[in-house]
């Protein structure tokens, strides 16, 4: 905003000048010549230099309020710049034509109270010098209207530029704002996606391998608990060497072997179906949180569903979407009598499959079988 009114005040003081160009060359006579060339060339000048400065962004202050002090200095000084101050001028002087130009590069240069001193300074002093002979003996009347007509202009020059600079601000406030709290909402999501991570590692990783530990009395829950050991192991090591942040990918048909590999070792009969395979790829992060997921899910199935036929069907979702379902036809439950305590089914399946980006269905009944129905990524709304 400080370009743009920086170079719109430069090119129209510019203008103006152009158009006072005539009138000063014609005063010339009137007055001495080096005062003349003296103001002109440092008024012009200025003018020039606004613009160039306005152009490069730097000294734009500087160079603005060159062009007010230079204006101001030549028009105090008038009177002594006559060749015969007894002669009564039958025009105004040729900076009067520039007043605005002095105000609104003042506007500019300074910051509001100080610009507004000038506003009324400049024109007052144009004033008084026009009482003199040198400016045409005008009357008070006629001396104060065209002082009010500049501190008019040039107040309304003024405060389009105080309106321009708070809306800026208030967008660049805004703006701030904004990003702040885009930060603090990334720091909570960052803390809340470490939360859940560290709560499913713990239940996948320890509880339920102790709770299987717990439970074991036959050889085929003691051989089931022995391969949860074993992969909570693995799970912790990699937990350890990976990161959120990691863009390391893994193609879609890995994580299915990898699913088909995991089914496989649990004891248990797992029905695998995979269908439509996308050719894509996951983040390496997102694969693990769908893997762990679908593997609480089969080690739910196991520990609660009771004698059961149990399914695991893998279906593409275009180049690189994926769902996972598992389901059993054993004893069901109701969700809503969950303890808040149990961690497997709000924390290890539905959190972490949320926090990477996908969404998690749950069907069962009391005595009706289970259905967890893992989908990445997660339906749009209008889906």
């Amino acid at each position: 905003m400080e370009t743009v009114t920086s170079r719109s005040v430069a090119f129209f003081g510019l203008l103006f000048g152009a158009q006072t160009l005539p009138v000063m060359l014609s005063q010339e006579s009137q007055l001495k010549p080096n005062w003349f060339w003296l103001f002109a060339v440092a008024v012009y000048g200025s003018l020039l230099l606004c613009l160039l400065s306005s152009i490069i962004r730097k000294f734009v202050r500087t160079t603005y309020l060159l062009v007010s002090l230079t204006w101001l200095a030549s028009m105090a000084t008038w009177p002594l710049a006559v060749v015969d101050p007894s002669s009564v001028a039958t025009t105004r002087p040729w900076l009067w034509f520039l007043c605005t130009v002095a105000t609104a590069t003042a506007a500019v240069a300074l910051p509001i109270w100080p610009a507004i001193g000038f506003l009324i300074l400049a024109p007052l002093v144009y004033g008084l010098v026009r009482l003199t002979p040198s400016a045409g003996q005008a009357g008070v009347g006629l001396s104060l209207l065209d002082t009010v007509y500049a501190v008019l202009l040039g107040g309304a020059v003024l405060l389009i530029l105080t309106l321009l600079r708070d809306a800026a601000a208030s967008v660049d406030a805004a703006q701030a704002m904004a990003l702040s709290r885009y930060g603090e909402a990334v720091r909570h999501h960052a803390t809340e996606v470490e939360r859940i991570q560290v709560d499913s590692i713990v239940h996948d990783s320890v509880l339920s391998t102790l709770i299987s530990i717990a439970r074991a009395e036959t050889p085929e829950a003691r051989m089931l608990a022995s391969k949860m050991a074993s992969q909570a192991i693995t799970q912790l090591e990699g937990a350890a060497a990976s990161s959120n942040d990691d863009d390391t990918s893994v193609s879609l048909s890995q994580l299915v072997d990898r699913l088909e590999s995991t089914s496989a070792s649990l004891s248990g009969s797992f029905l695998f179906d995979a269908t439509r395979i996308g050719i894509g790829s996951l983040q390496i992060s997102v694969a693990e949180s769908i893997y762990s997921a679908s593997v609480q899910a089969m080690v739910n199935s196991l520990q609660h569903a009771g004698k059961a036929t149990r399914r695991i069907e893998v279906r593409g979702i275009g180049n690189s979407g994926i769902e996972v379902k598992i389901s059993d036809d054993g004893r069901g439950f109701d969700p809503k009598a969950v303890p808040a305590e149990r961690l497997g089914l709000r924390v290890s399946i539905i959190e972490r499959v949320k926090a990477a980006g996908g969404q998690v269905t749950l069907k069962t009944k009391p005595f009706e079988g289970t259905m967890v129905l893992i989908r990445w990524p997660a339906k749009k709304a209008d889906q």
